[in-house]
């Protein structure tokens, strides 16, 4: 029953924090930190203790570390079936360390409707959590919805009023429409595919390792692919269909914008790895190019978009397009060096996206402004705070002896193998990634002061939460082999699948 209550624990401890608010608010948080607290040490027991040389591999059975199914909607041949891997652990940790950290920086910025707060912040993380356990393609696409309207009633209700005609309630519901209808899109893809392994088996399921036997005509297994693809490229995101993550960051809340760069972009990149390749690998091969390139372009475009921007957290939101770039090269490359390059980047940028946005939501408690246009000379008037944002701001160009440093450098080797010019030019990336980095810190922390007042610095929970992520960081930067050693064998059969179809075209033409 382990994996259920990875899902359970944040969804009973909304509950309780809803029903909480009416004695104590601070109450409420206790039980939020408890409850997040408790799924983090889960993860982290079962990455101790799991044997993760178990994972699905082409030509054989899924096999898993740990799993759990139980009937649910027999006629539909739907069942509740969670399983874990190396990838999914590692996953699930990120959840707990960054939901966590949710509840921290929200203490004192969240004063009202404080129950119904952490009700829809915990059912997000576990929606999350379900997302990364399910393997029942029904239940996934179940969680994946589930994550939508609490996210959406976050940055409704407790962003921030945005930039000249831009409010939360349009930056929510701009949110909730990209990704419902690119939901309903994979929720056609999953039906169609498990109509056609009803026609060539006649038993009808939804089950993972079932529909991996499905044989696909090319064109279906094309269009199937696509549905899939569209509905985490939304997420992911993937230029052009980006749109909604900048004004959506720009309003959120820092608790919200945490979990939105630190976890749910992950939810897409995992989705790609787990069923795009494995149900769909020659479609996937043939679409490589197409989707490498979009991956370049969203490098560049993101770090030229984030250069552009007056705004701190749109200048975050656009550099996450820019970061999520590289895993996108990298899931599609074929090489195992990239895919292991892929985990590592995604466990970085969560973790330093989230201290920028905490940081940024730091910057806004003490000056009610995140225009740059309203700072500079700060370095001088706040202490504390300008460093560690000069340090986040560096792992996230690529510092050596950060996490970012080794994810990036992966990718970019991997992919060397097989496609040189596409890792050249996303290594142009990194030196565009470097110029609004530093110009972020240039505009914010330098240069002539607005005001002479000396501004508070970070007291004692803040310091904790952000030098805590940068121990994390370099940690990860300067010793990742326990994160490669993790996801190896995931890894492993996902450039299985995808090498065979690499193969297959190669002696087609």
């Amino acid at each position: 029953m382990i994996l259920p209550w990875l899902i359970l624990i944040p969804f009973i401890g909304g509950l309780l924090c809803w029903q909480a608010e009416r004695s104590s608010a601070i109450l409420t948080r206790w039980i939020a930190l408890l409850s997040m607290s408790l799924l983090l040490g889960l993860g982290l027991w079962l990455w101790a203790s799991a044997d993760f040389s178990l994972a699905p591999a082409p030509g054989t059975a899924p096999a898993w570390a740990y799993e759990f199914q139980t009937p649910w909607i027999e006629r539909f041949g739907i069942s509740i079936h969670l399983a874990l891997d190396g990838l999914s652990v590692l996953m699930v940790v990120l959840t707990g360390l960054l939901g966590v950290l949710s509840v921290v920086c929200s203490w004192n910025e969240i004063q009202k409707r404080v129950g119904f707060f952490h009700l829809n912040l915990l059912w997000i993380l576990s929606g999350v959590v379900g997302v990364f356990l399910a393997v029942d393609l029904f239940l996934f696409f179940f969680f994946w919805e589930v994550m939508l309207v609490p996210m959406y009633f976050l940055i409704a209700l407790w962003g921030h009023s945005g930039s000249t005609g831009k409010s939360r309630i349009n930056a929510a519901t701009k949110f909730f429409i990209y990704t419902q209808a690119s939901g309903l899109i994979m929720l056609v893809a999953i039906l169609a595919l498990v109509f056609v392994h009803f026609e060539q088996s006649g038993v009808l399921t939804f089950n993972y390792a079932d529909l991996l036997q499905t044989e696909l005509a090319a064109g279906t297994e094309y269009l199937l692919m696509l549905g899939f693809f569209v509905a985490f490229a939304v997420k992911f995101p993937v230029v052009p269909v980006h749109s909604w993550l900048p004004d959506a960051h720009a309003q959120a809340p820092t608790a919200g914008s945490v979990d939105l760069a630190g976890i749910l972009l992950k939810t897409a990149a995992y989705g790609m790895i787990r069923f795009c390749l494995p149900l769909f690998p020659n479609a996937s091969a043939e679409f490589a190019p197409i989707a490498m390139g979009l991956g370049v372009f969203a490098i560049v475009y993101g770090a030229l978009a984030a250069f552009a921007q007056t705004d701190i957290k749109r200048l975050i939101a656009y550099s996450s397009v820019s970061h999520m770039g590289f895993i996108l090269i990298a899931i599609y490359s074929g090489s195992l060096l990239a895919l292991q390059g892929a985990v590592v980047q995604m466990l970085a940028h969560g973790l330093s996206a989230a201290a920028l946005f905490i940081l940024s939501g730091q910057l806004y408690e003490r000056l009610h402004t995140r225009d740059f246009r309203a700072m500079g000379g700060l370095w001088g008037r706040m202490p504390w705070l300008p460093a560690i944002s000069l340090f986040f701001a560096a792992a996230a160009l690529g510092l050596p002896g950060t996490g970012n440093f080794v994810g990036e450098i992966l990718v970019l080797l991997g992919t060397f193998q097989s496609q040189p010019w596409i890792a050249v030019l996303a290594a142009s990336g990194l030196v565009f990634g470097s110029v609004y980095a530093l110009c972020m810190i240039h505009r914010a922390y330098f240069g002539p002061a607005k005001a002479e007042s000396a501004l508070p610095g970070l007291d004692a929970r803040e310091l904790a939460m952000v030098l805590g992520l940068a121990v994390l960081l370099i940690l990860l930067g300067v010793y990742p082999q326990p994160v490669l050693d993790t996801s190896a064998a995931s890894m492993q059969g996902v450039q299985q699948w995808l090498g065979a179809a690499f193969s297959q075209l190669e002696s087609a033409r």
